[in-house]
């Protein structure tokens, strides 16, 4: 496979001369590198299912782009018809993954432009307009994030990082792997420690590809080595990304960061979390209310196709787990650095 700059891979687009969208599937990675093309919103709400695009802010934007291909395919012509199929529609992809919140935040924006429509093709347009939008936001903000985190990190510092929240997982230069990018841009060496993220391997599959890819030191963990690597004193710091933050700081993201986490704690290790304001979901008051999506066994008891559980065998699957904001020294947002005690309560309403 040719030599890929991946901060420079667009991991979703809308193709404006076919009325479509175009992604990575990131199930391939990194054996190759393959783009799923469709305009047909019920092949999005399955790539988000089976994370072919995936990543808390990516698929905001891909669930913005899916009501698009939705409204697109709707062939009613009297709105209030077009409307109640387009509203059937928004639901069927806001519930595909229930712990993103940026997925329902991006299907609210987009439920928001039905207000006082009138003329279908008007719809179509305005649609499409805010699904542009919500994706160049998702990029800027990544900017932001990575030029207010970029500070926390000097010159030949070693970093963890688990699952993958870089460009793969976002519009833009990603989350927690933004203040890397901008570190490297300002001329500072940057060693980050991955750890392989089971059961799907995000880590291993996509955060190592791509620190690679774009020239950043980076070493593999098997997940079970991160508190031996804190133990010898080989990590600076952590920075993970987040699928939904409560009010209080409480984190939910990829299962394996409140280990993670709580090593930290124990080596004295800061821990960051970086996600966008979209993440924040002010109306739940702490971790416990975040709902935690199933995944299906298989993925726990096999990878690839491949069983490497005896047949019957019992499984947890769960995708997120919560890390407690008393463990976290400081959230990066687009807004800046966020420190204890947190309160995201009134996030939204500056906007």
């Amino acid at each position: 496979m040719a030599e890929i700059k991946a901060m420079h891979v667009k991991t979703i687009e809308w193709l404006a001369d076919q009325q479509k969208v175009r992604f990575i599937d990131q199930t391939k990675l990194p054996g190759s590198l393959d783009y799923i093309v469709t305009d047909d919103y019920r092949v999005m709400c399955d790539a988000i299912l089976r994370l072919a695009v995936r990543g808390a802010p990516a698929i905001g934007v891909a669930g913005a782009y899916g009501v698009v291909i939705g409204a697109n395919g709707i062939r009613a012509n009297d709105i209030d018809i077009f409307i109640r199929e387009l509203r059937r529609i928004m639901q069927e992809l806001r519930s595909v993954r229930p712990t993103a919140v940026n997925l329902a935040w991006a299907i609210d924006r987009m439920v928001r432009v039905l207000d006082g429509r009138h003329d279908i093709g008007n719809l179509r347009r305005a649609l499409l307009d805010e699904a542009l939008l919500i994706h160049a936001e998702d990029e800027a903000m990544c900017r932001q994030i990575g030029e207010h985190g970029a500070g926390l990190f000097k010159d030949g510092m070693s970093v963890l990082t688990h699952c993958n929240a870089g460009s793969l997982a976002t519009g833009g230069m990603g989350t927690a792997l933004a203040p890397i990018y901008v570190a490297q841009e300002q001329g500072k060496k940057i060693h980050v420690f991955a750890d392989e993220t089971r059961p799907l391997l995000q880590g291993a599959r996509l955060t190592s590809w791509e620190l690679q890819a774009n020239g950043i030191d980076v070493t593999l963990l098997c997940d079970n080595m991160a508190g031996v690597v804190m133990s010898k004193g080989w990590v600076d710091a952590v920075i993970v990304g987040s699928d939904r933050i409560a009010a209080n700081g409480d984190v939910a993201n990829k299962i394996g960061t409140f280990t993670v986490a709580l090593l930290a704690k124990h080596h004295n290790v800061p821990f960051y979390v970086a996600a966008p304001t979209s993440t924040v979901d002010p109306a739940i008051p702490d971790g416990s209310h975040i709902p935690i999506e199933q995944r299906p066994g298989e993925e726990v008891a096999g990878f690839a196709g491949q069983r490497t559980a005896p047949p019957g065998i019992k499984t947890f699957n769960p995708a997120f787990d919560v890390t407690p904001h008393e463990w976290i020294a400081a959230i990066i947002t687009e807004k800046g650095i966020h420190r204890p005690p947190y309160d995201f309560s009134m996030i939204h309403k500056d906007k």
